[in-house]
């Protein structure tokens, strides 16, 4: 018998969001993850915050549909509160009723700066890596450095003469688009700059790779399981892949023996010098184009620095994940300090991908 296609809205619904979540969905060991991470850090709320005034939305909230923007590629968060009214999924995951009323999408506007005020960025991602520690899922012996640049939201036209208006430029018509012709102009980061998003700067990977307007990401990660467990932003700069990889491992500690692996850019002296004094030891790719490696037989000889040159590469998995599914190919926001806060969130939220796949069992 066939059905009747009633379209009478129903005016009342006493199915809950939490029984419409499939219980095997993926998203549910990743709110456990989330959950206890935003219990954890109620004291950095409540310093943020102010004791007296209108209660505002709460940042755990905030954070939540943030962590969704990430997971799901959602490329701005105008379109990430209209999936926040009609997905009743996200609705589930972020704390909020079938029948509550969305945010305006300047609330984020509005609430980043104190995010970023609080460093709320590092502290998550420091509760989101303590959870992987009480699972004894992070080596404490070999890591593994790299970089990546994330490319800034300016164009190469915004990139002018220090000093010169924001608006024109060398080439024919005016206003917001002119027309611009760089031919036979050599322009540096001494020189120039982006009017758009002056802490960029113009810098290329490689001999035969455009310069881009951009940042450098670094990352250090444990070799055992492929987690991040340092991560930072930077000036693009010739040096500041090692200057943070250094950073990134000191901060370990010198307590007990540790390798830290990395590729060609990081076999100088001076970088494995830097190493050593920290008590770590370079297992980085040797560089002898046309120069003398910084790394020796007294190294390579040993079956750990094979291994190291392994595992190292999966670092790159980090970089594309959150290039992908992260949206980090090319950045949202100017300036170092919230380009730096995203990057640091979309590495915690990566962390907590990996936790789920290292740690959930599907239920039958």
């Amino acid at each position: 018998m066939r059905g009747d296609d009633d379209r009478q809205d129903r005016m009342w619904s006493i199915v809950s969001l939490d029984s419409r979540v499939p219980q095997d969905h993926p998203l549910r060991p990743i709110r456990v993850i989330v959950d206890q991470a935003l219990q954890e850090m109620s004291p950095d709320f409540d310093r943020i915050y102010s004791k007296t005034g209108r209660p505002s939305i709460a940042p755990e909230r905030l954070l939540r549909a943030l962590l969704l923007q990430i997971f799901f590629t959602i490329r701005s968060e105008r379109m990430l509160m209209q999936q926040l009214d009609y997905n009743l999924l996200f609705r589930w995951f972020v704390g909020l009723a079938a029948d509550d009323r969305i945010w305006d999408p300047t609330v984020f506007t509005k609430n980043r700066d104190r995010l970023l005020e609080g460093d709320i960025a590092q502290v998550f991602f420091e509760r989101v890596l303590a959870q992987a520690k009480a699972q004894h899922l992070l080596s404490t012996e070999h890591f593994t450095v790299d970089g990546t640049l994330v490319e800034a939201w300016a164009s190469q036209k915004s990139f002018q003469k220090k000093g010169s208006s924001k608006k024109g430029g060398p080439g024919s018509g005016r206003g917001s688009n002119p027309d611009v012709d760089f031919r036979g102009e050599k322009r540096t980061n001494d020189t120039h700059e982006s009017k758009t998003d002056p802490e960029s700067r113009l810098f290329r990977k490689g001999n035969h790779v455009g310069a881009i307007l951009c940042y450098q990401g670094h990352v250090l990660m444990e070799n055992r399981n492929g987690l991040v467990v340092s991560g930072d932003l930077t000036i693009a700069t010739g040096t500041a892949e090692r200057e943070a990889a250094v950073d990134m491992v000191g901060s370990l500690g010198k307590r007990g023996r540790k390798t830290v692996a990395g590729d060609k850019g990081y076999d100088t002296a001076e970088f494995v010098a830097d190493l050593r004094e920290q008590g770590a030891t370079p297992h980085v790719a040797q560089n002898t184009s046309g120069r003398r490696s910084a790394i020796d037989s007294r190294t390579t000889r040993h079956a750990g620095y094979a291994t190291s040159q392994r595992r190292r590469k999966f670092v790159e998995q980090i970089f594309g994940w959150t290039k992908t599914v992260g949206g980090l190919r090319k950045t949202r926001h100017r300036g170092l300090h919230r380009v730096g806060w995203t990057f640091l969130l979309t590495l915690a939220a990566y962390n907590i991908t990996r936790l789920r796949n290292l740690t959930w069992t599907a239920p039958a």
